[in-house]
C-alpha cells in the first residue's frame, strides 16, 4: 500500500510549499486543536491521521449527516403537505418542507392544491419540536442564517426586503410593521416588528417569528380565503402532496450552507418515519441503523451546525462520506458537494480542474473541511480535516490546508 512517508510520525498536517513543513508547535497552530484523516477507499489504506478519533466542533460539516439522513429516508421528491379529507373539509398539517414560497425555490405545489378547496383547516399538532436548536446564540434571533423551524413554513421564514427604485417587502404581510430606522437590529426580539434602513440599496433578510396565527394568517392571504385552525385530526389516512425534487434541496443546502434547509430536513425525515415533526426521531433512526457502527457515537443536537454543542470525530465524517461514496454515482455526488478550490489559469492559458468536492464548516476560531479530493492520477480521497481553537486567522488556516491538500494531490 502506498503511503505519503511526507507527513507520518512527526506529521506536521500542513506544507507551506512542496517539500517543507510546518510543526504543530508553530505559531499557526499555537493553542489550536488539529484532526486529520484520509483514505483512499479503493485500496482501503490510510494516507494521513492524526487525532481522528477525538471529538472536535464540526460547524456546518454537520450538514454532511444531515444530507446522509435525507438521502437515506427522503423520496426523490420533498413531500409539500399532508392532509385529510371529510365531506366538504381538507385538514392539512405540513410536513416540515422548506420550499414553500421560499425566496430561491418558490414552490407552489401545496397553494395550487389549496387553491381548489374551500374549506380548510390547519392542525400544526405534529410539529413537536423547539424553534431553535441547543445552543443557537440568543443575540442571533434577527440574523439571516437562524430562522427559526416550524412545520408549516413559509417564505423560508423570512422577511426579504429590497430596496431600489421603491421598497419591496416579501411577505407584503408584515408591510405595516416595518420602521425606517438606522437602528443596527433588524427586529424587536419578541414580536414581529422590524426595522430597515430607508437609505440602504442592500436586500435584507430577516427571520420572522412564527406562530398558527402568522401561518394562517399568511395562507389567508395568498388563499383569499377563511382558513380555520384545529387542535385535532379526523381518523384515516393522510394523504401526502410530493413538491420539488429532493437533490434541488440538497444542493442548495450544501452549497449555501443554509442552516434553514437543513434543520427543516431533518423534520421532513422524522415525519416520514413518523407522525411527528422532530430533530432527534430521525437523528436517532439514522444513527441507530445505518450509522450503528460508528466507532464514535457523535454528540449530534442540529441539522446545521450552528450549536457548538455538536462534536463529531473526522473518523465518523470519513466513514459517512464514504457511505455516500459507495451509495452515489460520482457525478451526482460531487454535485451535490461545493467545490472549495476556484479553477485557476495556468500558465498557457490552462484552466485548473477542479480537485476538492467538500463542505465546508466555520464557527469563530474553528474551520473544517471534509470530502472528496481527485488526485492528478485519478484517484478518489475521503479526508476530513478539522480544525479547533487557533489564535490565527482562518485564512491562513485555509491557505495551509490548501498546501496540504495539493501536495497530496500532486504526489498520490
Amino acid at each position: 500500500m502506498k503511503k505519503i512517508a511526507l507527513f507520518i510520525g512527526l506529521f506536521m498536517i500542513l506544507s507551506s510549499c512542496k517539500n517543507s513543513k510546518i510543526s504543530l508547535d508553530s505559531n499557526l497552530y499555537k493553542n489550536s486543536f488539529n484532526g486529520v484523516l484520509v483514505i483512499d477507499p479503493t485500496k482501503k489504506d490510510t494516507l494521513n491521521n492524526l487525532n481522528s478519533t477525538k471529538y472536535f466542533t464540526p460547524a456546518s460539516n454537520t450538514k454532511i449527516f444531515t444530507l446522509y439522513t435525507a438521502i437515506h429516508i427522503l423520496p426523490d421528491r420533498i413531500p409539500a403537505l399532508q392532509y385529510i379529507s371529510k365531506k366538504d373539509t381538507i385538514y392539512i398539517q405540513g410536513t416540515g418542507d422548506p420550499t414553500l414560497l421560499h425566496p430561491y425555490f418558490k414552490d407552489s405545489t401545496a397553494i395550487s392544491f389549496l387553491k381548489k378547496h374551500s374549506n380548510i383547516v390547519l392542525n400544526t399538532s405534529n410539529f413537536k419540536d423547539n424553534k431553535y436548536g441547543p445552543g443557537w446564540a440568543w443575540e442571533d434571533y434577527d440574523a439571516y442564517y437562524s430562522p427559526e423551524k416550524n412545520g408549516l413554513p413559509m417564505y423560508g421564514n423570512v422577511l426579504t426586503i429590497h430596496n431600489k427604485e421603491n421598497i419591496i417587502s416579501t411577505p407584503n404581510y408584515f408591510n405595516d410593521s416595518i420602521i425606517f430606522s438606522d437602528l443596527q437590529k433588524k427586529r424587536e426580539e419578541h414580536s414581529n416588528t422590524f426595522y430597515f434602513n430607508n437609505d440602504s440599496t442592500d436586500t435584507i433578510t430577516t427571520p420572522f417569528i412564527t406562530s398558527n396565527n402568522v401561518t394562517k394568517d399568511l395562507l389567508e392571504e395568498i388563499l383569499q380565503k377563511n382558513i380555520e385552525i384545529s387542535s385535532t385530526l379526523p381518523e384515516g389516512d393522510k394523504n401526502i402532496i410530493y413538491g420539488i425534487a429532493s437533490d434541488s434541496v440538497y444542493k442548495k443546502m450544501m452549497h449555501e450552507s443554509d442552516n434553514f434547509l437543513a434543520e427543516q430536513l431533518m423534520l421532513v425525515s422524522s415525519g416520514i418515519l413518523s407522525d411527528t415533526l422532530n430533530f432527534k426521531i430521525a437523528k436517532e433512526y439514522i444513527l441507530e441503523t445505518q450509522l450503528s457502527n460508528l466507532k464514535q457515537k457523535p454528540r449530534w443536537v442540529d441539522g446545521s451546525g450552528l450549536s457548538r454543542y455538536n462534536l463529531f470525530t473526522p473518523e465518523s465524517m470519513v466513514h459517512v462520506l464514504h457511505e455516500l461514496y459507495k451509495k452515489l454515482p460520482k457525478e451526482r455526488l460531487y454535485t451535490l458537494f461545493p467545490v472549495v478550490n476556484a479553477p485557476k489559469i495556468k500558465k498557457g492559458d490552462t484552466v485548473q480542474e477542479p480537485y476538492l468536492y467538500a463542505k465546508s464548516g466555520s464557527l469563530g476560531n474553528n474551520y473544517c473541511l471534509s470530502g472528496y479530493l481527485i488526485t492528478n492520477s485519478g484517484k478518489t480521497l475521503i479526508f476530513s480535516f478539522m480544525n479547533n481553537h487557533f489564535a490565527a486567522s482562518s485564512s491562513n488556516i485555509k491557505k495551509e490546508m490548501h498546501y496540504f491538500f495539493e501536495h497530496i494531490r500532486d504526489t498520490y
